[in-house]
């Protein structure tokens, strides 16, 4: 699907996202697992809320979580990743 020209340029989107839904986390289905916590992506030319969900953790890696970051006049998003550490 082709975004919205008006509101999306070269991975940066015009309209700042909305605030973080709240998501009831609950209990890890089995130890080890991390919560990643839901986010708003860019999808059809609008913001779409995507669930958080529960992942197996990885030894030596913490989850870092998607974000938004201001970029100029509009936001680009930062992906949610496992890092070092």
């Amino acid at each position: 699907m082709v975004p919205d020209q008006g509101h999306y340029a070269r991975g940066v989107v015009m309209v700042a996202p909305p605030p973080p839904r709240v998501e009831v986390i609950g209990v890890a289905p089995r130890p080890g697992y991390v919560w990643v916590a839901g986010y708003w992506g860019w999808v059809g030319g609008r913001h779409e809320w995507i669930p958080g969900y529960w992942a197996e953790g990885r030894p030596g890696r913490h989850w870092v979580p998607h974000a938004w970051v201001r970029e100029g006049d509009g936001w680009r998003m930062r992906p949610g990743h496992w890092e070092r550490g």
